[in-house]
């Protein structure tokens, strides 16, 4: 029995520490001839050791956290600064958008400005015409018949582009669109009531192109001030000369 041991123990020797190590867990079984086998032994061995590994190299867990909160903070501030952007871009969008409607709306304002002393000279030639006279004159009605087509015309094109008459008679004065050159005495309609107009205004789409020059009244009851109409009631007007007593 202590020849074979001594030949085991040379075998062990002769090889490698792992080797050694399981042939040292075989010899021990065998000699107390219990229930373990070499292999369960061993395997049992190999366990503990590798537990013993593991708990030698503990996970870092603050500096995980630390850098799971920085990429938070990362992803937060790259989703806010996406979300900038396309607020931004959005902005532009409607910006150019509206630019180039008022483009659009605003680009013929100089030229239908110049067009206006046409239409005013045309409402003034119907007006000096003596309708009776155009009864009796066969060319006189003709020529006033093409004038009333013309301004027709003009007016269509006018409503073509968003060019409109501004209204004003019988209107309260209203500073935006009207523009007052006298004032009239006047009891029987409110004070600061349009009463004449002397040059018609115009709009274009929803900006006033030219105001009404009108006269208005005086002396009336006062209505109450319209919003964004202020002094409505006060129209604006040249400074009256003072009277002067004549003797008789």
């Amino acid at each position: 029995m202590s020849r074979e041991k001594a030949n085991d123990n040379i075998e062990i020797r002769g090889q490698s520490p792992e080797v050694d190590r399981a042939a040292q867990v075989a010899s021990n079984a065998r000699e107390m001839g219990g229930g373990e086998t070499a292999t369960d032994a061993y395997d049992a061995t190999s366990l503990a050791e590798g537990d013993g590994a593991q708990t030698a190299d503990p996970v870092d867990t603050a500096a995980l956290l630390e850098r799971l909160a920085a990429a938070d903070a990362e992803i937060a501030e790259l989703k806010d600064k996406h979300l900038r952007a396309l607020a931004e871009m959005e902005n532009l969008r409607r910006r150019a958008a509206r630019e180039r409607q008022d483009a659009g709306n605003y680009a013929v304002t100089g030229f239908a400005r110049e067009l206006l002393a046409v239409a005013d000279n045309l409402q003034r030639a119907l007006a000096a015409v003596d309708r009776e006279a155009c009864q009796n004159d066969p060319a006189l009605s003709a020529l006033v018949a093409g004038v009333e087509m013309t301004e027709k015309a003009l007016l269509a094109a006018f409503a073509r582009h968003g060019i409109t008459p501004i209204e004003a008679d019988g209107q309260p004065f209203d500073p935006n669109v009207h523009e007052a050159m006298f004032e009239l005495p006047n009891d029987a309609v409110p004070h600061g009531t349009v009463v004449q107009i002397l040059e018609p205004g115009y709009r274009i789409h929803d900006r006033p192109l030219r105001p009404a020059r009108v006269g208005v009244s005086r002396g009336g009851p006062r209505s109450a001030p319209q919003d964004g109409a202020g002094g409505i009631n006060e129209p604006h007007r040249a400074e009256a000369a003072p009277a002067v007593d004549k003797e008789v």
